[in-house]
């Protein structure tokens, strides 16, 4: 139960209350914040007891809670307090689309830190500023306003993960759709579990050392002016030789969430709504240093073309944003070509590096070989293991599903020994469809 939560919601409930009371009388005593346990485990404790918010701070953030917690939370307090209703333009809020209950605006905030003293008003204007920590750690927003409207009478808007997180102390993974195009990916697999050249290796292992000490190169080595910011690669070469696996591991191993960026979603047929989803999708990126990952890249940053209509115009306008959030991301992104000619050489310069995954050679196949096949399984006798690696030039990806299509087999006939003829068929199949003969 998180009984800080409830008290500090009854508080602003008071809070509210002797605001509009003072706003209508005069001498009421401000009442006082009670006391909050920090024993208490909860995710909203531990974010309090982190960011050492004062308590106007608090109290804001409450604002833009409560009416996720309580719908007519707002109303029932002006219904309380002002019984005889009219207008009462100094608390401002609006009403949503969907939401019944007045929302709170900046305005109301400042009515129910300040009232009316234009002083201390002015003052809170802080909060609102894009240096505020609230701003800075994507925590609280003010919604956009039309032009020629007051900038305060726009809605407090509190992320959403947050809502999340102080109601039930967890966060979803966002879902894939138009509005967030990226997907996390995932993987059961360790380091060990992936083949490839020395070189390629130790060009990846030079990212891990980039996401683990590049705050320190920035601030206490004091190079932060002059570096650009985050790190952006390009990973090359034919399907299958692990690119993404690649990705996903550098997630697991640093603690960091991989997201995988649809370019079937990045361009919107609506004027403006590729850039908006696109901000939102960098600026949650920003904020829970997520690894972007872009695969098939060279669909978006490919050699550009003449603009014949509009539409190519749009798409050049969409790309070109695309790239100027990527160089302004501070964190890692990674992009994944099958060529790396594809890429048009304006783009290929703004990486930091570049790793080609080739197809492994005989000696990485047979490694591939060993590593996939199961434990409990075993090639038929006449079929070693060395004249498959030596013969057939397969990527890693290819080795995995020959030996699953065999197993599959093996198991429908109730035995452990994948025969030669389904190993010849499966290879057979991962050939046809890279249009190859055996």
């Amino acid at each position: 139960m998180n009984h800080n939560l409830i008290k500090t919601v009854d508080y602003l409930r008071i809070r509210i209350g002797w605001r509009l009371d003072l706003a209508s009388k005069s001498g009421a005593a401000i009442p006082l914040l009670p006391d909050l346990d920090y024993e208490e485990s909860t995710f909203f404790t531990h974010f309090l007891a982190q960011s050492g918010l004062n308590e106007l701070e608090l109290l804001f953030l409450l604002l833009a809670l409560a009416p996720h917690l309580q719908p007519g939370f707002f109303d029932a307090i002006i219904r309380e307090h002002l019984p005889d209703g009219g207008d009462f333009p100094e608390f401002g809020g609006v009403r949503g689309s969907n939401h019944r209950g007045l929302l709170p605006t900046g305005e109301t905030a400042l009515f129910v830190l300040a009232g009316n003293d234009l002083e201390k008003r002015l003052a809170l204007y802080d909060l609102f500023s894009p240096d505020h920590f609230f701003a800075r750690e994507r925590i609280l927003s003010l919604e956009d306003v039309k032009t020629g409207e007051p900038r305060l009478s726009g809605r407090l808007i509190l992320d959403p993960d947050y809502v999340e997180l102080f109601t039930t102390g967890r966060v979803s993974a966002p879902a894939l759709s138009m509005n967030f195009p990226a997907q996390r990916i995932r993987t059961d697999m360790e380091w060990t579990d992936l083949v490839l050249p020395v070189p390629t290796f130790t060009q990846i292992r030079d990212i891990e050392h980039w996401i683990q000490h590049y705050d320190t190169l920035r601030t206490d080595w004091k190079m932060g002016q002059r570096l650009k910011p985050g790190y952006r690669v390009l990973f090359y070469g034919p399907p299958g030789t692990g690119k993404t696996l690649t990705a996903t591991l550098l997630g697991k191993y640093t603690n960091r969430d991989v997201y995988r960026v649809d370019l079937s979603l990045v361009v919107s047929k609506y004027i403006g709504e590729t850039e908006k989803n696109l901000a939102n999708l960098f600026d949650k990126a920003h904020a829970k240093n997520w690894i972007l990952f872009f695969d098939e890249a060279d669909a978006l940053f490919g050699k550009r073309t003449e603009t014949r209509d509009a539409h190519d115009r749009y798409a050049n306008q969409e790309v070109a944003f695309l790239l100027q959030k990527i160089e302004e991301f501070d964190g890692l992104v990674i992009l994944a070509s099958n060529l790396k000619s594809n890429i048009d050489p304006a783009f290929a310069r703004r990486f930091q590096a570049m790793i080609h995954f080739p197809l492994p050679n005989a000696a990485e196949r047979l490694l591939l070989w060993q590593k996939c096949l199961p434990p409990s399984a075993r090639l038929a006798p006449e079929l070693p293991m060395e004249q498959l690696a030596g013969r057939y030039e397969l990527s890693g990806a290819a080795i995995l599903n020959i030996i699953q299509f065999c197993a599959l087999r093996a198991l429908s006939r109730k035995t452990d020994v994948l025969a030669t003829a389904d190993v010849v068929e499966g290879i057979r199949l991962e050939f046809q469809k890279e249009g190859k003969l055996v």
